[in-house]
């Protein structure tokens, strides 16, 4: 397969060793092509911005920087939704030789403040004037502090902390001087900090995960050589800026093959993005496909015509899929029979399905956490191109994935070229090459138990299969009943969210007699429920209900039934509250934070072993 990097154009980017210097040279090579592309809630539009006009927002920002008389290697935090403000201010940060400390806008006062000691940040550029007052409210230190800078103002006069004044962006843009910097990109070297990036901390304190250009350039350059953007490509940004995954694969990879990044607005808003940008490319996690898949399964169910045709034409486009990659042969009657019935299918189940992504997608990314194969199969026998992709903050992310013509999606795929992989105690995968980690910020010892021999050790166990990798579990995360089972709660909770009902689920049960579970209810499967027990939906004590429990308990061991029975969960507790975020159950990844679940639910959860 051609390759971009093999492209005239494209060829001088052996040479490009730094972010700054990727930027400086896509700027200079297609100065007129559209670069970013945002909406705009004054004209109610969406808004286009070239190479050029990128360029020139930087070079602003690069004098507004220098006037601060900030040293090398300083971090600078952002805490900015996706967008043209966060990618410039990014890219001004690297072009001083500036360490961006990128997070999660959504994460919540306290995580922040942690993250803005923790990292020494010295400039905060946040969304809004009350989102820092927030961060200031947490009471933690923050003695290297210098600047907050503010998108919007929202509060009243001008907000203070101590002596800590607040500048919206205008009023900074203003109080540039001008004097312009005397540093360029090739000031930068591979060897500098591009980031500092915190990991989710999904059972701890996040640690700042030391990338430099080296790291993350190389994972560009090897991610080229897999999956091949065009400079005709439409990315849609919704991932955030501060999640490695997109950072890399939708923010500094179109860098380098020129394609437009579209931001989407919200995540509740994404669906109507996906129908008017239309994106071919999408860099997502496996939650939107959940979603996705759930909304057809609740349609279809109406009608059992539509759900015949579903299941139909999700088996005889598998087929096809299996037959296109070579994985197996059903057969020359079975393949002439799926060749006359695939046009109908198509235009009556696929293409409205390829609708819902905008009908362009000629490539979809699934990284973060593990993609069911129920799923992963319905897509592509429905048309919709998912490979399935591994990495690791640690790893600037990318350690493998799969290509569109060598798609197997019961494992991650393939390393990519100059990545080693291998298997090492307990199965775990271990990982060496020019994208790993310098280390962990002020965490030396850390550092020193995260390598073996010089190999990362990423706590993931894995087979390699035929050159590819397919993942097992979370060693860390591993359930051991007190009669010494051993069950992988991700796998669990995969199977439950293949039931379209269960919004969420968190599997339990360490160190004791058998599994449990809590799951999320949908609003229409709770009301279902009720409805066929005769209880009050509106009750929370209903929640506690020794049928509505036992009820879903058999719907969930039905759905774990290929599991041992010792991993079927033999207890559950029900919830209609989402965890998010917000609530810290959580990560900005969207992982769950099983310690903050294991605390937030731990009456319930004695309550279950007691009982």
């Amino acid at each position: 397969m051609a390759t971009q990097l093999e492209s005239p154009r494209l060829s001088d980017l052996s040479t490009v060793r730094t972010l700054p210097a990727l930027f400086a040279w896509r700027v200079a090579l297609t100065p007129e092509t559209e670069a970013y592309r945002q909406y705009d809630d004054i004209t109610a539009q969406w808004a286009s911005f070239t190479w050029h006009d990128a360029g020139e927002r930087v070079a602003r920002l690069v004098t507004l920087l220098s006037g601060l008389g900030l040293p090398r290697g300083v971090r600078i935090a952002i805490l900015l939704p996706n967008g043209l403000h966060a990618v410039c201010l990014d890219q001004a940060a690297l072009a001083l030789g500036y360490v961006p400390v990128p997070m999660h806008a959504l994460d919540n006062p306290t995580s922040i403040a942690y993250i803005l000691n923790d990292s020494d940040a010295s400039l905060l550029v946040a969304a809004s004037d009350t989102q820092w007052q927030a961060i200031a409210g947490t009471g933690v230190s923050l003695p290297s502090l210098r600047q907050v800078v503010a998108l919007t103002r929202e509060l009243p006069g001008k907000a203070m902390t101590g002596e800590l004044p607040v500048l919206t962006m205008e009023e900074w843009l203003a109080s540039a001087t001008a004097t312009a910097s005397t540093r360029d990109p090739r000031h930068v070297a591979a060897d500098d900090l591009a980031a500092l990036v915190y990991t989710s901390g999904t059972t701890g304190k996040p640690k700042g995960v030391m990338l430099t250009h080296e790291n993350v350039v190389s994972n560009i350059k090897a991610a080229l050589q897999r999956i091949a953007p065009r400079e005709s490509d439409v990315f849609l940004s919704f991932l955030p800026l501060s999640h490695t995954f997109e950072r890399t694969a939708g923010y500094y990879l179109p860098i380098a093959t020129g394609s437009c990044v579209a931001f989407a607005r919200t995540v509740k808003q994404l669906s109507e993005d996906l129908r008017t940008v239309k994106p071919t490319i999408l860099i997502s996690v496996p939650r939107i496909y959940e979603r996705v898949f759930a909304g057809i399964e609740a349609s279809v169910a109406k009608s059992a015509v539509k759900s015949w045709l579903f299941d139909a034409a999700q088996a005889v486009g598998w087929r096809r899929f299996v037959r296109m990659h070579g994985f197996a042969d059903g057969g020359a009657m079975r393949a002439i029979v799926d060749a006359c019935a695939w046009p109908w299918l198509n235009a009556l189940v696929a293409r409205p399905v390829q609708n819902q992504f905008g009908g362009r997608l000629r490539l979809t990314v699934s990284g973060g956490a593990p993609l069911s194969q129920q799923i992963a199969r319905c897509f592509l026998g429905l048309g919709v191109p998912v490979v399935q992709g591994y990495g690791m903050t640690e790893t600037s992310p990318v350690v493998a994935v799969n290509a569109l013509q060598d798609n197997d999606p019961a494992t991650v795929g393939r390393p990519l070229t100059g990545v080693e992989v291998r298997i090492g105690e307990n199965k775990e995968l271990q990982v060496r090459g020019p994208n790993v980690m310098r280390g962990y910020w002020k965490r030396d010892d850390d550092t020193a138990r995260s390598f073996v021999d010089g190999w990362l050790r990423t706590g993931d166990q894995a087979t390699i299969e035929a050159g590819r990798i397919r993942i097992l579990g979370r060693l860390k995360e591993i359930i051991v009943t007190s009669t010494g089972e051993k069950i992988a709660p991700v796998d669990l909770e995969l199977a439950i969210l293949a039931d379209s009902s269960f919004e969420q689920a968190y599997a339990f049960g360490d160190n004791r007699q058998f599994i449990s579970c809590v799951v999320v209810l949908t609003n229409a499967y709770w009301s279902q429920l009720t409805a066929k027990l005769e209880l009050d939906p509106m009750d929370p004590a209903s929640l506690n209900s020794r049928a509505a429990r036992e009820t879903v308990c058999m719907r969930i061991r039905k759905l774990t039934r290929d599991f041992p029975y010792y991993a079927q969960p033999r207890a559950v507790i029900l919830s209609l509250e989402p965890w998010s975020i917000e609530n810290t159950l959580l990560t900005p990844t969207l992982k769950l934070k099983r310690n903050n679940l294991a605390a937030h639910f731990a009456d319930e959860i004695e309550q279950v072993y007691e009982n």
